[in-house]
């Protein structure tokens, strides 16, 4: 009886245990095809949560991480107070391996060739942030930079302080004098930008802000060399400061190849030498390198320098823009000269071709000079004398019969003056014959 008992008993047993065991089997399917159908939607999810991130300051993930922790007074870099997710950090484009960048501003001047030689002995390139002065009375050496491939960085002109950091417009004014000198000796314009001295301390969010808008890159750096701290600063301390944070993935580093800086160009191989044996790669910065850029500090805000008017910025901001974006050249083929103005250096109103007057007219082989009393320009051009009269909004064509006067609606933009080109062409003796237009470019065929 007992052992009927127990068979029964063990029957019963292992029927509840498949029991048990099927529902566990059922319930751990059911759990994984809620997973696997699940996932498909988690990684939309992720990447949208990643696109939505905007970091403000312009510094990359990993150089963030690389500075110290910022202390309760202010700190020069501009850090986001923002949380940033792991998911988030994901789609931030990771560096391969660690890069140094090296910049050298001031120049170019009689130290810049043995920078240039040091650089080609080692194969290695760099970002040269020049003066439009010093560019102006050495374009040779500019030429020898952007020959050997370097890459070339707008600097101001005159780098003196007081003028331009009085205000925006005045930095304006320089960072466009300087940008046309290396224009006219390159061809290209540069829209990578280094205020003198740095950003902390001299820019405001206006300074920022309308850089950005205009199509210019600003960068600071990371790394100062400290060869500008005094007058001879020693070969050895250059190299010493230059290279005292090897652990970094990116390095942005402060040289100098201006006049007085020898010793700069004296420890170069040096600095170059220990870079390389720490396993860095060497870049040119460019538009698609992170910018570092520091913060703007309460003392540069304090100063209340008045922002440009939105007449100013509409005129001179915006159009700019177009200088850096894609799109269609103006060619202009006048007699048996061509040239060529890119976007940005012109405009299209009504149907018109609004044209700077000086660009067309030199680089086709004439002169412009102002006169600043009467508000108007003088063209000299294929024995032709063509006064430009802003205010009344007349093109004077002196003859020998006395003048002839052109109604042209003209205005002055960034201290030039903008003319209709069919009107310009007409009043010099070039009528327009053929306006055409291809997918490469525009182009005005004239007399």
């Amino acid at each position: 009886m007992k052992d009927n008992k127990s068979i029964h008993t063990r029957k019963l047993l292992s029927r509840r245990g498949l029991l048990v065991m099927t529902v566990f089997m059922l319930m751990l399917a059911a759990w994984g095809l809620g997973q696997w159908s699940g996932a498909p939607s988690a990684c939309p999810q992720q990447a949208e949560a990643a696109g939505n991130v905007s970091f403000k300051n312009k510094l990359p993930a990993a150089v963030m991480q690389e500075l110290p922790p910022q202390p309760v007074t202010e700190s020069v870099y501009k850090v986001s107070t923002a949380a940033v997710s792991a998911p988030a950090q994901l789609a931030v484009k990771k560096q391969q391996g660690k890069t140094v960048y090296l910049t050298f501003d001031d120049g170019p001047s009689r130290v810049t060739p043995g920078v240039l030689k040091t650089l080609r002995q080692e194969g290695v390139k760099a970002t040269f942030f020049v003066l439009g002065s010093a560019a102006s009375s050495r374009p040779e050496l500019i030429n020898a930079i952007w020959e050997q491939g370097h890459a070339i960085g707008n600097h101001s002109y005159n780098h003196e302080y007081k003028e331009l950091y009085s205000g925006f417009t005045a930095f304006w004014s320089q960072i466009k004098q300087t940008e046309e000198v290396i224009r006219n000796i390159t061809g290209t314009r540069p829209s990578l930008v280094r205020a003198p001295g740095g950003t902390f301390g001299h820019f405001d969010h206006t300074y920022f802000r309308l850089l950005e808008q205009a199509g210019y890159t600003v960068t600071d750096w990371t790394v100062d060399s400290g060869d500008s701290l005094h007058k001879g600063v020693p070969a050895a301390d250059i190299v010493r400061n230059s290279t005292a944070d090897m652990k970094s993935d990116k390095v942005v580093l402060l040289l100098h190849d201006g006049g007085g800086h020898e010793e700069s160009a004296k420890g170069l191989p040096e600095i170059i030498a220990r870079y390389k044996e720490a396993g860095y790669a060497f870049g040119v910065l460019d538009e698609s390198v992170e910018p570092v850029q520091f913060r703007v500090s309460a003392k540069a805000e304090a100063q209340g320098r008045p922002a440009p008017s939105t007449v100013w910025v509409a005129s001179n901001i915006m159009p700019n823009a177009e200088l850096f974006a894609a799109g269609k050249p103006l060619v202009l083929e006048v007699g048996k000269l061509e040239t060529k103005l890119d976007p940005g250096e012109y405009r299209i109103i009504d149907g018109h071709y609004i044209v700077p007057l000086r660009a067309v007219v030199e680089r086709l082989g004439g002169a412009v000079g102002w006169n600043a009393a009467s508000h108007t320009g003088l063209v000299r051009w294929n024995g032709r004398s063509v006064t430009a009269d802003v205010r009344n909004g007349e093109l004077l064509l002196s003859g020998p019969d006395g003048m002839h006067s052109t109604s042209a609606s003209m205005e002055m933009i960034s201290g030039s003056i903008w003319v209709p080109l069919r009107s310009l062409l007409g009043a010099t003796g070039h009528p327009p014959l053929k306006l055409s237009t291809s997918a490469a470019e525009r182009r005005v065929t004239a007399l």
